[in-house]
């Protein structure tokens, strides 16, 4: 089988094909979420010129069938597999580094995620229980300690990371999704 060259987009000149360039060869070389101001500072391009590039990029790598996007997460951007593609490719992909969350660690996650900042004390009146994994969820970089509680004794406030929202594809925590008060009633025991 010959592969062909692919003619090269109509309309680009030469400094915004190197632009666009770049782009690419930052979202594919970072491994993780570029920001705004990384690209801004790396492009030489303002933010609405930044957004505007990654727009037509995504629309580009969609028009040929790259076979990846790029995505907004974690308040930045990076280069995906599209889920109906990451199916047809886990004979090939590497396994996830940790195993999987225990349903304790998600309920303390997601308490953190939608009361935060919150105390080691709050979330266990919230779950009735201990909230032990809150070291785990540390360790995996998932939550971090946001600072002191003006409280007696100053506990340790905890607030989700960056790595949150990119291990759950969100953008921003206003992308959490709403809570059911039936389905999430032990969030709203506190």
């Amino acid at each position: 089988m010959t592969l062909e060259p692919v003619a090269a987009p109509s309309g680009l000149n030469t400094a915004e094909r190197q632009v666009r360039e770049l782009l690419g060869a930052a979202l594919l070389a970072a491994g993780r979420p570029l920001t705004l101001p990384e690209l801004v500072s790396l492009l030489g391009l303002d933010a609405a010129g930044v957004e505007a590039l990654v727009a037509r990029y995504d629309a580009a790598l969609q028009h040929l069938g790259a076979g990846f996007r790029v995505e907004a997460v974690g308040g930045g951007y990076r280069l995906v597999v599209p889920p109906e593609r990451a199916a047809l490719l886990s004979p090939i992909m590497a396994p996830p580094a940790l195993p999987s969350l225990s349903g304790a660690a998600l309920e303390v996650l997601a308490i953190i995620a939608y009361r935060q900042p919150v105390t080691r004390a709050e979330i266990e009146a919230m779950r009735g229980g201990s909230a032990s994994t809150v070291l785990t969820l540390q360790e995996r970089e998932l939550v971090r300690v946001a600072g002191r509680s003006p409280a007696v004794g100053q506990p340790l406030l905890y607030a989700t990371t960056a790595r949150f929202l990119i291990e759950f594809g969100l953008n921003s925590l206003s992308e959490l999704p709403e809570l059911d008060a039936e389905n999430f009633s032990g969030l709203l025991r506190g």
